[in-house]
């Protein structure tokens, strides 16, 4: 027991050495864990096919400006809506395994630690935040909540996962902390610089970040010792936001779009830190004209864009109503959590409720104690991110993420006076079934033990044969042809040209979405009409993977379409079928 005290200290004053021990060690335990997926280049999500193939593109030189994918519905190619930010670190990586290994290795290896990096920086923002909030050694509970968070944030950080979402993520918890410095200056170029470098990456964390802002202003409305964590907030993030666009801005984004850091919210980033700077410099001593001038810069704001951009009050992807029809709006992620199964949703919503319920119990007991304000910022946000989830379920992470701090407090309450309790079984017990509840271990527990939502037989041979169709070593088996232009489904794009030589026709991105509908079209309509189409992409082979997710719309959807005689009859005039390997789960075929 002599030693406790000691372990103590040794927390609480070497925490940044052991929050990097925590995540080299759990890296290094995820690469293991995942290895075969590294091995064979299993990048499960269309998105980090994409940024590989973007990343592969700027690295054979392709102009740093031009975010054009040329081997999606070629010649002229689509324009994809990101930046480059995200791209350095995997470039980076890919660049120093080069020295020791073969190219191929060199960009497996990539892909598979490069989405370990931002869980570092999650990793050390939320012991920061736990730190302040709840306690200076609470911060391991925040460390090991997190990596149990295995069905919602840690999946974004997982080896393989290149997309930009973990370093959203990553954004998110450095605004938190920031939102919980005491130190003015430091907190506010924190909430500003990572919220101007999320904006950068995407438009996904742009609630987040105005949530951010929000919290921001009214702590100087309710504070007005806060002039100058608001006047730093508003020039890092319009200056942020500023060479954010200056330097990763493709191209194609310089026009008035409103799905990525374009000049609309550019406009927006700027004009908000002008008049966030003005506040702070007028800063009067009324509480009242402080938040009539808040209430008023906000007016400004929102009756400016409505004015200026008028074309981004609607959808952002700005696509066809047909496409938000056939597409969007059957998009699994983008529909509210409420819309989902209950074995589902279940798991996403448990620790951000946990976490909403631990925030007020934390905000409760600091009402006392300077922690208040911070505990207050992070109550409103995580209020709101349990709020976005009754919008869409792909808040998923970003609540649970933010949840943390609230459920570590809950724990820092209850563990250790279950662990001093003087009878063993309500120690040992007691302690494990707090833990199970405090973390949502036990919403996994109970969903695997539920007799409903079940998936059905029909559900899980889909999903079968969905893997099946995207694995490494079966697509290769198309290299056996010559390089050529694929008519395939849409999801199979991405992955297509990541693995093969072949080109595709279209992805699931809405900048490509002609290309979408015409894929839709050939294989819900007649085969005469689509016979047409994909002779007007000059595609040479059709590529098609029975009882693929995809594939089993159009049939359904359709019936006598296009798809659906391929599938029954199995030959057209002008469709050779071609031979491929013994199992291969596609029809491969040579338009005429």
């Amino acid at each position: 027991m002599d030693g406790v005290p000691g372990l103590k200290r040794e927390l609480d004053r070497r925490w940044v050495a052991f929050v990097l021990i925590a995540w080299i060690a759990v890296s290094a335990w995820f690469v293991f864990d995942r290895w075969s997926a590294i091995r064979w280049l299993s990048l499960g999500d269309t998105d980090d096919n994409m940024r590989l193939m973007q990343v592969r593109a700027w690295m054979a030189g392709q102009d740093w400006y031009d975010l054009r994918q040329y081997r999606m519905n070629p010649p002229a190619g689509f324009d994809i809506h990101w930046s480059h930010i995200v791209d350095l670190p995997i470039a980076g990586l890919i660049l120093l395994f080069r020295h020791f290994m073969s190219p191929s290795w060199a960009e497996r290896l990539a892909c598979g630690i490069a989405p370990l990096l931002p869980l570092g920086v999650a990793m050390m923002a939320l012991a920061a935040t736990v730190r302040r909030l709840v306690g200076p050694i609470a911060w391991p509970l925040a460390l090991i909540f997190l990596v149990m968070s295995a069905t919602t944030t840690m999946l974004m950080f997982m080896p393989e996962r290149i997309d930009h979402h973990g370093w959203q993520l990553a954004c998110l918890a450095v605004t938190v902390a920031g939102l919980c410095d005491p130190r003015t200056g430091c907190g506010g170029a924190l909430v500003g610089l990572a919220s101007a470098m999320s904006l950068s990456i995407g438009l996904e964390m742009l609630p987040y970040c105005a949530m951010a802002g929000a919290i921001l202003t009214l702590r100087w409305v309710w504070d007005r010792r806060e002039e100058r964590r608001l006047e730093i907030y508003a020039i890092t993030l319009g200056g942020g936001g500023a060479a954010g666009f200056a330097l990763f801005a493709s191209r194609a984004n310089w026009a008035m779009r409103c799905d990525a850091l374009t000049p609309v919210w550019l406009s927006v980033l700027i004009a908000a830190g002008v008049l966030l700077f003005v506040l702070s410099y007028l800063s009067p001593r009324s509480v009242i004209v402080r938040l009539a001038l808040a209430v008023a810069a906000g007016g400004i704001i929102a009756v400016g864009f409505a004015s200026f951009f008028p074309q981004c009050l609607g959808r952002p992807e700005q696509v066809s109503p047909e496409l938000v029809r056939t597409w969007l709006a059957n998009v699994r992620e983008a529909k509210p959590l409420y819309a989902h199964p209950f074995r589902v949703a279940f798991p996403i919503a448990t620790l951000p409720v946990i976490g909403l319920i631990g925030a007020f119990v934390g905000t409760w007991r600091a009402r006392r104690t300077p922690a208040l304000i911070g505990w207050v910022a992070v109550t409103l946000f995580t209020c709101f991110a349990v709020a976005m989830l009754f919008w869409q379920a792909r808040a998923g992470p970003a609540a649970a993420l933010l949840a943390i701090p609230g459920a570590v407090a809950l724990a820092a309450l209850i563990l250790p006076w279950l662990l001093g309790h003087p009878k063993p079984v309500v120690r040992v017990v007691g302690t494990v079934t707090a833990f199970m509840l405090v973390s949502g271990l036990f919403a996994g527990w109970v969903i695997r033990w539920l007799p409903i939502d079940r998936p059905s037989a029909y559900t899980r041979r889909v999903n079968a044969a969905t893997g099946e169709c995207m694995r490494t070593s079966r697509l290769l088996t198309l290299n056996r042809y010559p390089a050529a232009t694929v008519f395939t489904f849409v999801d199979l794009g991405p992955r297509l040209i990541t693995i093969t030589h072949h080109d595709a026709i279209a992805g699931p991105y809405h900048r490509n979405g002609d290309a979408i509908l015409d894929v839709q079209h050939a294989f819900s309509r007649s085969p005469d009409q689509a016979h047409a189409i994909m002779k007007r992409h000059r595609a040479t082979l059709l590529l098609v993977c029975p009882n693929m997710s995809e594939s089993t719309i159009y049939r359904a959807r359709n019936p006598g379409g296009f798809y659906d005689q391929l599938a029954r009859r199995g030959s057209f005039d002008w469709l050779t079928p071609l031979p491929l390997p013994r199992g291969a789960p596609y029809k491969l075929y040579r338009i005429s």
